[in-house]
């Protein structure tokens, strides 16, 4: 279902009274759909350099994880692929699920957010706080979203494509689709099992609260 360009600006608009530190507002975002979107998902679409790429342009994950995150991680991922029969021996059926990250799952729009590259952690926060708040105003207009950091697997491609400035680095992607999420539509179902059967840590693990 294709979402309106007017849809895209008000909630973008809206998302930049995010908070941010010092109101540094360190956010820069190009929106694609349409045959340009289609375009971008041409170059991509080359499975022989799967699942790699062009090689990231920084880690998604640190190279030795500590736990409990690791454990985490594995369980997250397991449980996605459990969810579409997929198994861990299916290689090929693991690629073919990993390329639909660069076809935005069909979604009809995709969202590149970028950083000034001399910006440090403390905005690279304010980003994150900027995409969450893009994806609740999204919620709000009947949209789902996923957030993908596969795309910097594509990053010298999307720097050439989005006529990147030299100081603005990619940190993440997001599509949208219309009341569905990014994946095929029957997912949505899955996803939302998926998020009751993930454990959360309760209150009492994360901090102590005393009365005054």
């Amino acid at each position: 279902t294709p979402v309106s360009e007017q849809t895209v600006r008000d909630i973008l608009e809206l998302a930049a009274r995010a908070p941010s530190g010092g109101n540094v507002q360190p956010w820069r975002v190009h929106a694609l759909a349409g045959d340009t979107l289609s375009e971008l998902k041409a170059q991509v679409r080359r499975p022989e350099l799967l699942p790699y790429g062009e090689g990231a342009e920084y880690d998604i994950y640190p190279p030795a994880m500590k736990e409990p995150h690791s454990a985490r991680r594995a369980q997250v991922g397991a449980a996605l692929y459990t969810s579409i029969g997929v198994t861990r021996a299916d290689r090929a059926g693991r690629y073919r699920q990993y390329a639909r990250n660069f076809e935005f799952h069909d979604a009809p729009v995709g969202l590149f957010f970028c950083i000034d590259r001399t910006l440090g952690p403390p905005q690279w926060s304010d980003l994150g706080g900027y995409i969450q708040t893009v994806m609740l105003l999204a919620r709000e207009h009947g949209l789902h979203c996923c957030a993908q950091e596969a795309w910097t697997h594509w990053h010298k491609t999307l720097r050439v494509f989005l006529a990147l400035a030299a100081d603005e680095a990619h940190v993440d992607t997001t599509a949208r689709k219309s009341r569905r999420v990014l994946v095929e539509p029957e997912a949505v179902a899955r996803l939302v099992a998926n998020a009751a059967e993930d454990p959360r840590r309760v209150v009492d693990e994360r901090q102590v609260v005393q009365d005054p």
